[in-house]
C-alpha cells in the first residue's frame, strides 16, 4: 500500500467500533482475512500499532483512537463531495436528512415543511425525530444533513444558527392542588410525582438538574415516550408534567388539563439549526437551512 485510501480507512474504523476483525467483516460485508491484511497495511504505511490484539479481540492504541477520529472527518468529508455532486446531474431529485427533537417536531416543523415543499417539489425530506443530544451526534457521524434541536451543551464542533423560542409549563390534571397558581418556581413542584418523558430528553435533563439544585430528586411514578402519552397520563391523575406551553394547550381543552407558568429561567428555551458544515452543504440541504432559519 502506497497510500491510504477510503475503503482501508472505512475498514479500520469498523474493526475499531466492533472490536474484532470478524464482526468487521460481517458489518462490511468482506472476507476477514482481507480486513486484517488492511489494517496490517495501514500499520506498515503509518509506521505505527493501531490495534491492541488479544484473545478476546482487538482495542485501538493511543494512535488507534486518533486515527479513527480523523478518518471519521475523511470519510464524512468524501460523502459530501459525492452528495454535492449528485446535485448537478439532470435527473437528480434532492434529499435533505433532518433530525429533530420532538418540540420541534410538534411545535414548528409541520408548517415550516409543508412550505418548503410546496416552494421546492423536487427535494425529498427525511425526518427522524431524536433527543436533542442525539440530534447533535448524528451532525457529527454524518447522519443527519441538518438538525434541530434544544441548546443543550453538547461538546461537539457544528454550526448553529437561531430557529426558534419556545417556554417550558407546568401541566397538571384536572382539581390538582397547584392547578390554580397562575405561576410558580419549579421547586414548588417537587414534593408531587411526574409524569415524565425519557432520561435522554433535553426536558429531562433540565428537570433533574433543576432538582438537584434544590437537593431533590424528581418523583417519576411513570415514564412515557412523547407529548401525547404524557398529557393522556396527566389528565387521568398519573402525575405532573412539564412540557411546552404550545403543546399543553393543544392538549388542554380536549383534557382538562390545567397549565401553570413556571418562573424558573431554564423554563424560556432556544432552539437551533445546526449543520456540520455551512459551507460544504449541498444545494438542497442549504435551501432547506435558508427556509428555516433564514441563512
Amino acid at each position: 500500500m502506497s497510500s491510504l485510501d477510503p475503503l482501508s480507512l472505512r475498514l479500520f474504523v469498523a474493526v475499531a467500533e466492533t472490536g474484532t476483525i470478524a464482526a468487521a467483516a460481517g458489518r462490511e460485508h468482506i472476507a476477514a482475512a482481507a480486513v486484517s491484511k488492511r489494517i496490517s497495511e495501514i500499520e506498515a504505511l503509518l509506521g505505527v500499532s493501531l490495534l491492541h490484539r488479544t484473545n478476546k479481540g482487538v482495542a485501538p492504541t493511543d494512535a488507534g483512537r486518533r486515527l479513527v477520529a480523523l478518518a471519521h472527518r475523511a470519510l464524512h468529508q468524501l460523502d459530501d463531495i459525492a452528495v454535492q455532486m449528485r446535485d448537478y446531474t439532470e435527473d437528480v431529485s434532492g434529499l435533505v436528512r433532518v433530525a429533530a427533537n420532538i418540540s420541534s417536531i410538534v411545535q414548528f416543523l409541520p408548517r415550516e415543511l409543508r412550505g418548503f415543499a410546496a416552494s421546492h417539489p423536487q427535494v425529498r425530506i427525511q425526518l427522524e425525530e431524536k433527543p436533542s443530544t442525539q440530534v447533535v451526534r448524528a451532525l457529527v457521524d454524518n447522519a443527519a444533513d441538518i438538525g434541530i434541536f434544544t441548546s443543550v451543551p453538547h461538546g461537539y464542533a457544528v454550526q448553529t444558527f437561531a430557529y426558534r423560542h419556545d417556554n417550558l409549563v407546568l401541566v397538571t390534571p384536572p382539581g390538582h392542588p397547584l392547578a390554580s397558581a397562575d405561576a410558580l418556581p419549579f421547586a414548588d413542584t417537587l414534593a408531587h410525582e411526574f409524569v415524565a418523558l425519557p432520561p435522554d430528553t433535553a426536558i429531562s435533563q433540565q428537570l433533574t438538574r433543576a432538582a438537584h439544585e434544590h437537593g431533590r430528586p424528581v418523583q417519576v411514578r411513570i415514564q412515557v415516550t412523547g407529548y401525547d402519552a404524557q398529557c393522556v397520563m396527566i389528565a387521568a391523575g398519573l402525575g405532573l408534567g412539564v412540557m411546552p406551553e404550545a403543546v399543553a394547550r393543544q392538549h388542554a381543552g380536549r383534557d382538562g388539563l390545567a397549565i401553570v407558568a413556571l418562573t424558573d429561567p431554564w423554563a424560556a428555551r432556544e432552539l437551533l439549526v445546526g449543520v456540520r458544515s455551512l459551507d460544504a452543504l449541498p444545494a438542497a440541504c442549504r435551501a432547506l437551512l435558508t427556509h428555516l432559519a433564514g441563512v
